[in-house]
């Protein structure tokens, strides 16, 4: 059997921060009304989805991107507001770790299910929209596309399973991959478990699984596996999270060299 390419889905094949962003702040001010971070929500407010123009001019759009590396499932997204709207510093990993162990973990429970409501909600009542606001990235959905039959396509995300499956058909990439090879959320908390299942299904060695994330987080989680690992910079990951990457013998992939360093 061919080998394995198992892919993070956002931040990987979908540029989905600016819809992570808006549902994350719509979640927020339902459980935080008071917030000072609802100034930030008039643009953004409503049924339907905001522009992508508008989420992008947001006041602390681009400060969410800067940190969205450190977190892992929905509920960091609870977390990374709430710095936001303390302006706490939070410069590196181990900050936002420390961050996150002072949050109860009820309230982030609370967040993580209200997230995928409003998620669903959105999706529900404004599809279009919904799908304007998490494009492909292009080129690498091309290098997919190009190579797909050199190797076999997988996707391990904390993203809902239906979410996945309707982008992917909207990206016209649903094909490439086998329904029984898209793991969502309910694989697992960690990445593990996403890989250990893929791996058991397809019959193969951790040696012969290459796995991009947009996390190097989720990258250390898995390399215990001995799988392949590699870091996808062409979203929202800098150079803080390339530096990591490369001190822990990765692949850091741009969209110029990934097909190269995927694929040879």
């Amino acid at each position: 059997m061919e080998k394995l390419l198992a892919l993070d889905f956002d931040g990987v094949i979908s540029d989905s921060a600016p819809e992570a962003f808006v549902v994350a702040l719509r979640s927020y001010l339902a459980l935080r009304p008071d917030s000072k971070l609802g100034a930030l929500a008039a643009p953004l407010a409503g049924d339907r989805a905001p522009g992508i123009d508008a989420v992008r001019a947001s006041d602390r759009y681009a400060d969410f991107l800067e940190l969205m590396p450190l977190g892992n499932r929905a509920e960091d997204y609870a977390v990374i507001l709430s710095a936001l709207e303390t302006d706490e510093p939070v410069r590196d990993q181990a900050a936002y770790d420390r961050l996150r162990a002072r949050h109860d973990s009820g309230w982030l429970s609370d967040f993580h299910t209200h997230f995928y409501r409003v998620r669903e909600a959105l999706s529900a009542c404004d599809p279009a929209g919904w799908h304007a606001l998490m494009g492909p990235y292009p080129r690498f959905v091309e290098v997919l596309r190009r190579r797909a039959s050199d190797v076999v396509l997988a996707i391990a995300t904390a993203k809902d399973r239906s979410s996945v499956r309707a982008l992917l058909r909207a990206y016209g990439i649903d094909a490439l991959f086998d329904p029984d090879l898209v793991l969502d959320k309910e694989a697992g908390v960690s990445k593990v478990a996403h890989l250990e299942q893929l791996r058991r299904r397809c019959g193969l060695a951790c040696a012969q699984i290459t796995f991009v994330d947009d996390k190097v987080n989720h990258l250390d989680d898995v390399a215990s596996l001995g799988v392949r690992c590699g870091l996808a910079c062409w979203g929202y990951n800098g150079e803080r999270e390339a530096r990591r990457a490369r001190a822990r013998g990765y692949l850091v992939c741009d969209l110029d060299n990934v097909e190269a360093q995927l694929f040879g």
